[in-house]
């Protein structure tokens, strides 16, 4: 199912980047860590932010239409990215925007499953057509979207490999191991397993996989599980990796992991930001 829409998860506090040391960060990077988006840093030498370099990428692999999923005060993209609630102009693109809206009585948005919903009630065609999902602060390549661009499986994540991701071990413990079958269809996510039990994960190939949290879904098939989607018991939110799973429970094999090697730099504290920035420049030296 070809698909030309991604959604780029936008609304979180980063409550971690702001509680993260500055330690060589000059005064106005250290200020905006604090204060914007970290998509909205500015990274390039010309000030442009990681978002601008995502959006290249994913121009570059054939999307045309991107949704921002922000919270309610989101002055500073609509600044960038342009004012209309729809269909701003960026190159080949167009923008739009879908508000997260924090329900009564909580201070922080309800989880990442709970932004990909309220993006669908909004702008209700996505419910029935495919899209691609991905965060504002990992710098997906070209060459991933395009993956999700070229499968016709209705529901695909990039699944990498753990080893070419290069990050600290401490980093890289974070995040959730996958479990694939025999054909590469995810049937778990694991989070956070003890280092003696990795080997068990491990792919028909040998390989461990994570998910860096970039997804292609079918809105028909997806958007029930978004809906129906629980809290955590642990965090009180609701997590796309629980809809996740709730839809391959009832639809075994239908959320197929391509597997790919390569590393996806990330914006998570404030000591990521000149990793990012070395990256940008040795390898999108060229963005016009």
């Amino acid at each position: 199912m070809k698909h030309d829409t991604l959604v780029i998860l936008a609304g979180g506090v980063s409550s971690r980047m702001k509680r993260s040391q500055a330690e060589g960060l000059d005064q106005e990077t250290a200020l905006q860590a604090n204060a914007i988006s970290k998509g909205l840093i500015a990274l390039g030498d010309d000030g442009r932010p990681l978002i601008d370099f995502l959006l290249l990428n994913a121009e570059q692999a054939g999307y045309r239409k991107v949704i921002f999923v922000t919270g309610k005060d989101n002055a500073a993209f609509r600044q960038r990215y342009g004012l209309s609630d729809a269909d701003n102009v960026w190159r080949k693109i167009r923008i739009s925007y879908a508000i997260q809206h924090i329900p009564p009585g909580r201070e922080k948005p309800l989880g990442t499953a709970d932004a990909v919903f309220q993006a669908l009630q909004q702008y209700p065609p996505l419910r029935t057509a495919a899209f691609a999902v991905g965060n504002c602060d990992n710098l997906y390549s070209q060459a991933a979207f395009q993956l999700l661009q070229e499968t016709d499986h209705p529901n695909a994540m990039i699944n990498y490999d753990r080893d070419g991701l290069e990050f600290s071990a401490e980093k890289i413990a974070r995040f959730a191991v996958t479990v694939v079958d025999d054909g590469n269809c995810v049937v778990n996510f694991v989070e956070k397993p003890p280092v003696d039990d990795l080997a068990r994960y491990r792919d028909s190939d040998g390989v461990l996989r994570v998910s860096m949290n970039i997804f292609k879904f079918s809105g028909d098939m997806f958007y029930k599980y978004l809906e129906e989607c629980p809290l955590s018991p642990a965090r009180q939110e609701k997590e796309l990796a629980t809809a996740i799973m709730n839809m391959i429970c009832d639809h075994p094999g239908s959320l197929l992991g391509i597997p790919h090697r390569e590393h996806v730099p990330d914006l998570t504290e404030k000591s990521d930001i000149e990793k990012m920035r070395r990256h940008i420049k040795d390898r999108m030296t060229n963005v016009k």
